[in-house]
C-alpha cells in the first residue's frame, strides 16, 4: 500500500546530514540529534498550517488499539471538523494517507501501535445511525462496509494541498 507521508515523530540522521554539514558543520553529533528533533517538531507545526481545512461533517478517528491487555477498538469524534485537529498524539505517530485516500495515523508506544483511521460522517446521517455505528465500533464488530455506508474519506483535500495523485473515485466535500 502507498503511503503519502504528512509527518512522522521518526527521524534519521543520515536524512538530515548534509543539511546539518552545509548550516552547522562545527555542531557535534548530540546537538544535532537535538536540533534534529526540535527541527522535525517545529514541521509538524507547519503541517497542522498546511492542514487548516475545515470540512463539511464531523470527523471520526476509528482507532485499533494495541494495549498492554489485548487490542481493543474505539473512536473519538473531532466536532470542530478541521483536518489539522487530526496532528495531536501524545505517542510517537506517523499521519499519512494511504492509497485509498484514508488518512491515517501509527502511533507507537511502549505496549504496541495504535492504528488510527480518521474519517468524516456523510451528510444526512440520523443520530440512531451514528449511534448504532458508534456501538458496533465501541463493541468491535464494525466492518468495511459499516464505515463505507456512514463515512467519507478525507484525504482528498490533504492530496490537493501537496499535489498528490489519490487512486479511486474522489470524494466530492
Amino acid at each position: 500500500m502507498k503511503k503519502h507521508i504528512i509527518w512522522s515523530s521518526f527521524c534519521d540522521m543520515k536524512d538530515w546530514k548534509s543539511y546539518f554539514d552545509e548550516e552547522y558543520p562545527e555542531t557535534d553529533e548530540d546537538k544535532r540529534y537535538a536540533l534534529m528533533y526540535e527541527l522535525n517538531s517545529d514541521y509538524l507545526e507547519d503541517e497542522r498550517t498546511n492542514l487548516n481545512i475545515v470540512l463539511p461533517e464531523g470527523i471520526i478517528c476509528i482507532a485499533n488499539l494495541e494495549l498492554w491487555n489485548g487490542t481493543r477498538t474505539g473512536y473519538k469524534e473531532i466536532p470542530s471538523r478541521n483536518i489539522r485537529d487530526c496532528l495531536y498524539s501524545q505517542y510517537e505517530p506517523t499521519w499519512y494517507v494511504d492509497s485509498y485516500g484514508n488518512l491515517r495515523c501509527d502511533d507507537v508506544h511502549h505496549d504496541g501501535t495504535n492504528h488510527y483511521l480518521y474519517r468524516m460522517w456523510k451528510p444526512g446521517l440520523s443520530v440512531f445511525t451514528k449511534d448504532e455505528f458508534l456501538d458496533k465500533i465501541y463493541n468491535g464488530t464494525v466492518t468495511q462496509e459499516d464505515i463505507a455506508r456512514c463515512t467519507r474519506r478525507i484525504g482528498d483535500p490533504i492530496a490537493k494541498v501537496y499535489g498528490w495523485k489519490l487512486a479511486g473515485r474522489r470524494c466530492a466535500l
